[in-house]
């Protein structure tokens, strides 16, 4: 890590286990300058520093994309990685704000087995085993089950994963390791809650003042997503440290999301025919249930190689890294037939039982979108001196995206005026160039300074789609700059880095507010954010470890805008990029046989994306406390966990038009075996 001219932060496989975080959203919270967007459904729409990764698919697995189709679990995970700052070098198109590496579990050389099965608040079940088995002195056999259910007041929580890989050969010259993966989310689905607006007695959009484990949608919402991969790694080591890495992806990722939008009736519909406020919201307001459906699927085909070694060339030492990948993506939307209207509800009755038949819609495949990507890229690592490093890396993409649209929407809006004709097929062939340098300082093994340059793109096919305006749009670009330093404390036991960076995305793709033709896009926007990023772990003494890691971004602002609807004005403040974040944990074992933690997450207050400059809708600031007692008896380990101790109602994915509070307060009694 200490050769890496850039930000990366790891959540381990041990803070995942003391906090019982079992999905994607709550891994990344445990690090700051993370913020999430609830968009129009439950997607994975992740902002690193105020810029999304999942509308530019910068989620990856082992290295590889991985869209953001489906809901993640961490039962095969042996860490997550969040790069920060521009990474198209690396991992190709996006990777403006960073990107998030879910780093699987393989094959050891030991035998090692585990079970856990936790209990908790909602009806909470999980069971997770993993199983390591040594077959021969060069083969292995890594096994991961995972079985989750639920019912929170009527939110769901139905989910099944297995992960299997085979190592054969292991730290041989020619190392083969064969994987694979599946899961399955059967989960209700939590659209979000309206924001209530100001009375002529209070300014600010609020928060309900309700329980946070109030769930309003239908009975019959659901959010069924899953994915199939199969994947097969080839290592060949050569002499001298160097290693040629191969590896091939086959996955299929679907979707069928029926969720109720919630909202509340209008006034005329309300008691005393009152518009809903601050000062007329009560038990009896009435609540709408729109609908809100997503059906899509996925197949990829991902190759991937690289080659790492180190070269002695001109009295010089070189870290030289090249590799090439490809990727081919067909995507499949559908849409679905209007039925009966769900049924009212009010803010008094939640989880009130009552719902539609779903299966009753008709489908109807509406469009389709075809991918074929090709990145190369090649890296240099050069040693000036003992204490000095100087990097630098190239990487060329080219993207083809072919989409086409079998039904024509029914209708326009102001963001987006465009239509395109039934069975029209749209093409656009992207090919650029990213950049990557950075200067090392290392005065000592303890520690390393950097100051590094990265940019990134993003094209118009990123969200598998094109319209009259997108097909004619070049990529959107940005350039990261950071300079900071890593350092090793205590002996190495404790880690700490910080960096101060800005980040700066320089013509962001806008609607043509003066155009005659209104489905043109013209790459005049800008904006940018900086500020400074700390994070500590690791054992301060045999007994206490702890990890930190806290972000402030005081400079966030839009530098260039069209104008146009859907655009954030000029001087803004980009929502999703809070001024304060930060994450804690820390836990104790004040006997070899106890082991106590506890920790929080904090935001300052923040905006939604997209809000005109004179909306007051904000989120406020939050802290939430999570506590943990662990006892430990042999190969038996008995954890208890309160999440959100104080039940702290806050918002935590920010829309414009709603929100989606946080975890209630939960209690989790988990029992570990070892064998």
């Amino acid at each position: 890590m200490r050769d890496i001219p850039q930000s990366l932060t790891v959540i381990t496989e041990k803070l995942l286990d003391d906090r019982n975080l079992d999905t994607l959203k709550e891994a990344l919270k445990q690090s700051a300058g993370v913020s999430f967007q609830a968009a129009e459904g439950s997607e994975e729409d992740i902002r690193i520093r105020g810029f999304s990764l999942q509308s530019t698919g910068d989620i990856f697995i082992d290295s590889m994309r991985d869209p953001a189709f489906y809901e993640r679990d961490s039962f095969n995970w042996d860490r997550l990685e969040i790069l920060r700052g521009s990474a198209s070098m690396l991992f190709g198109r996006g990777s403006t704000g960073g990107a998030v590496n879910q780093v699987s579990k393989i094959p050891l050389s030991f035998s090692r087995k585990s079970a856990d099965l936790t209990i908790g608040s909602g009806d909470y079940r999980r069971f997770t085993a993993d199983l390591n088995h040594v077959i021969a002195r060069d083969q292995a056999l890594r096994l991961n089950l995972m079985r989750t259910l639920g019912d929170r007041d009527g939110l769901k929580t139905d989910k099944a994963g297995v992960a299997f890989s085979y190592a054969i050969d292991i730290g041989t010259t020619n190392e083969w390791i064969f994987q694979g993966y599946a899961l399955d989310n059967n989960n209700g689905i939590h659209y979000g809650l309206p924001w209530l607006s100001p009375s002529k007695n209070s300014s600010g959009n609020l928060l309900w003042p309700t329980d946070p484990k109030n769930y309003y949608g239908a009975a019959s919402d659901y959010n069924r997503t899953g994915t199939r991969q199969a994947s097969v790694l080839h290592i060949h080591r050569m002499s001298g440290q160097a290693e040629w890495r191969t590896a091939l992806r086959l996955a299929q990722y679907d979707r069928d999301q029926r969720a109720s939008a919630i909202r509340f009736a209008p006034a005329n519909q309300q008691v005393n025919n009152l518009a809903v406020d601050v000062d007329t919201f009560s038990p009896a307001t009435v609540l709408t249930r729109g609908n809100n459906v997503k059906i899509m699927d996925m197949r990829t085909a991902y190759l991937q190689s690289d080659y790492a070694a180190e070269h002695h060339w001109w009295s010089l030492k070189h870290k030289v890294q090249a590799g090439i990948d490809m990727a081919i993506e067909d995507f499949e939307n559908r849409t679905a037939s209007a039925i009966a209207a769900k049924p009212r509800t009010t803010v008094g009755s939640p989880n009130d039982g009552l719902g539609v038949d779903e299966a009753s819609r008709a489908l109807t495949l509406t469009r389709r979108f075809h991918a074929k990507a090709f990145g190369a890229y090649a890296q240099n690592l050069l040693n000036l001196s003992e204490s000095w490093k100087l990097l630098g890396g190239l990487r060329f993409d080219q993207l083809s995206g072919d989409y086409r649209n079998l039904v024509r929407p029914s209708a326009t809006s102001a963001s987006n005026p465009c239509t395109v004709q039934a069975n029209a097929s749209l093409g656009r062939h992207d090919a650029l160039w990213s950049k990557r340098s950075g200067l090392l300082y290392q005065p000592s093994e303890q520690s390393s300074w950097h100051l590094s340059y990265g940019t990134s793109f993003n094209t118009s096919g990123d969200t598998y789609q094109y319209d009259a305006g997108t097909v004619n749009t070049a990529p959107e670009s940005s350039r990261n700059i950071e300079l900071g330093g890593k350092f090793e404390h205590l002996e190495g036991q404790l880690s700490t880095r910080f960096a101060f960076f800005h980040t700066t995305k320089y013509n962001e793709r806008n609607r043509d507010a003066d155009t005659v033709n209104a489905c043109n896009y013209v790459l005049s926007g800008e904006r940018h954010a900086a500020g400074i990023e700390f994070d500590a772990a690791g054992r301060i003494n045999p007994s206490w470890e702890m990890y930190l890691s806290y972000a402030y971004i005081p400079t966030a602002k839009v530098d260039a805008s069209s104008g146009a609807a859907g655009t954030e004005p000029i001087g803004a403040r980009p929502g999703l990029t809070p001024r304060h974040s930060a994450s804690l944990w820390s836990s104790l074992k004040p006997r070899s046989d106890v082991h106590l933690g506890a920790g929080l997450n904090y935001r300052s207050s923040d905006r939604p994306v997209g809000l005109a400059q004179s909306s007051t809708i904000q989120a406020p600031g939050f802290v939430s406390i999570d506590v943990m007692a662990e006892i430990i008896e042999g190969p038996w380990a008995y954890k208890l966990n309160l999440v959100n101790l104080t039940n702290k109602h806050y918002a935590d994915l920010l829309y414009r038009g709603h929100y989606v509070p946080g975890r209630p307060r939960t209690l989790q009694l988990s029992a570990s075996y070892n064998f």
